[in-house]
């Protein structure tokens, strides 16, 4: 299992959210370079990031930083937020962005994914799943539909997607544990590879992730706050 620790960028800061409330917005690093860099120096391969801005906006917002750490960190980076549009995928991609990552377009507009996917390939682009109470959010978390996460990933799925990443709001940034359930859930409904984002909080969550045969963990505060060292994190994610 893949870990990815995460960046979400701010006003061009590193901060964290509390369930995805843009009030709750913490600075958590002081650079977001050296951040990505201690990463790879602990011996991730990938960084998630997140522009927190684009998210809101709909557009791309805090570009170069992002483009910055893909040419400099010697990292991956999977990135969302803001994305909405085959110019938007085209340019982080054109630019070092290994994988993009589409949320609420995805949803409004399915046929963008599966375009995505053709232009681009399985392997860099991403669906994120977003859900409060099983039903998955949108436009920064802002907004929640009717439509159920596992219904969305079977569509997804369908269109062609492989990767998808599910994060339970709920959990986001408030070290309870992973929903496990939902992610289990998800796991047996589709085929495609599966990264679990939202509540991450110690080594225990990362060996039950893998033990559920997760494609990825996403982790955040746990990092920032020091309930999971990267090491150990890594360490465990062999299964």
């Amino acid at each position: 299992m893949l870990i990815f620790p995460a960046i979400d960028i701010k006003n061009g800061e590193c901060v964290r959210l509390y369930r995805g409330d843009f009030a709750t917005a913490q600075r958590v690093a002081e650079d977001y370079l050296q951040t990505a860099l201690s990463f790879a120096e602990a011996g991730c391969a990938w960084v998630h990031m997140v522009d927190l801005d684009g998210s809101l906006a709909g557009r791309r917002i805090n570009a170069a930083i992002f483009v910055e750490t893909a040419a400099k960190s010697g990292l991956k980076v999977e990135l969302g937020g803001g994305i909405r549009s085959m110019q938007d995928m085209s340019y982080y991609l054109e630019r070092g962005i290994s994988r993009v990552i589409l949320g609420s377009a995805a949803l409004r507009n399915p046929g963008l994914a599966a375009e995505a996917v053709k232009e681009f390939g399985t392997e860099h682009v991403a669906v994120g799943i977003d859900a409060k109470n099983g039903m998955v959010a949108t436009e920064g978390w802002l907004e929640t539909s009717n439509i159920h996460f596992i219904q969305l990933a079977r569509q997804m799925e369908l269109l062609g997607v492989r990767y998808l990443i599910y994060t339970d709001i709920g959990r986001d940034g408030m070290l309870s544990g992973p929903n496990l359930a939902h992610l289990t859930a998800l796991r047996d409904a589709v085929q495609c590879n599966i990264t679990a984002s939202g509540g991450v909080t110690d080594v225990n969550d990362i060996r039950a992730l893998a033990a559920s045969q997760m494609y990825g963990a996403i982790c955040g505060r746990s990092i920032y706050a020091g309930t999971l060292q990267l090491q150990e994190a890594l360490a465990a994610a062999i299964r």
